[in-house]
């Protein structure tokens, strides 16, 4: 992981060299239509309020739990004690991303909707909200996360999810063949290039033209910023959107050359 003096030069850098967000001079069609209608749609959802209430009940919870964590959060894998609050103030999406999810899962309509890391399932809430007629199936590897998730998607009658914990290791596979096909993935459980590089060729057969796929966390590390280079250049993309907190993977064949932007967000 870069130190946070690291990670604000990096941030600056690419602030600098973005394109300004506004859509100017961008010639995809999809893309311009990605930051007019979507990434800068300025409509307030009611939605909205519905996900930020379960951000802040979280952020009151005081509760503490055991926390099995398998990623790049920590050094060695080992159990540790965590609030529930301080969970949902440094694990969890924050508000502009979660809400970005939304807007795209709201506007693209995916049927199969993939997020690798639940967390608290405040985003996985945003997808549910944004797609309510949609198929979401949320992995979690920490056991006690995982439950305290699914205890509040049972209190907020959201049954088109599905929560499935455990190491991804042992349990992707077996949803990648419930699922067969994958309309929309966020990917955001664990920080190495290595798994991240696993994950992404895991799902690359059951992506179809249509499908995108959302890497959290691109310049969190060396690693990352790796692992985002050789998810770029692999024949399959045909397009990918670095917002650099969050990277956007498109496959859509109508891009008959690769096309790569940087987007201020």
């Amino acid at each position: 992981m870069y130190n946070s003096y690291k990670l604000a030069l990096k941030y600056l850098t690419y602030w600098l060299k973005a394109s300004n967000g506004k859509g100017h001079g961008i010639h995809s069609p999809f893309v311009f239509e990605f930051i007019t209608r979507v990434m800068n749609d300025e409509e307030y959802y009611a939605e909205y309020k519905k996900g930020e209430a379960l951000r802040e009940h979280f952020l009151r919870d005081k509760n503490e739990i055991t926390v099995q964590d398998f990623g790049a959060g920590s050094a060695i894998l080992h159990n540790k004690n965590r609030s529930i609050r301080s969970i949902a103030k440094s694990a969890a999406k924050p508000r502009k991303y979660a809400q970005l999810l939304f807007r795209m899962a709201r506007y693209y309509q995916p049927e199969h909707i993939l997020e690798l890391g639940t967390s608290l399932g405040i985003t996985t809430n945003y997808l549910s909200l944004a797609r309510p007629a949609g198929k979401i199936i949320t992995m979690e590897g920490a056991p006690e996360i995982a439950r305290v998730a699914g205890q509040h998607f049972m209190a907020n009658h959201l049954q088109n999810i599905s929560l499935i914990p455990g190491n991804f290791d042992d349990t992707l596979q077996d949803v990648l063949q419930q699922l067969r096909t994958v309309d929309f993935a966020f990917i955001d459980g664990n920080h190495r290039k290595d798994p991240t590089l696993k994950y992404f060729l895991s799902l690359l057969p059951h992506i179809q033209n249509h499908s995108i796929l959302v890497f959290d966390d691109i310049h969190w590390s060396s690693e990352m910023e790796e692992a985002w280079k050789i998810i770029r250049e692999h024949p399959l993309v045909r397009c990918t959107i670095d917002l650099f907190f969050i990277g956007i993977v498109v496959f859509r064949m109508e891009f008959r050359e690769k096309q790569h932007f940087t987007i201020r967000f």
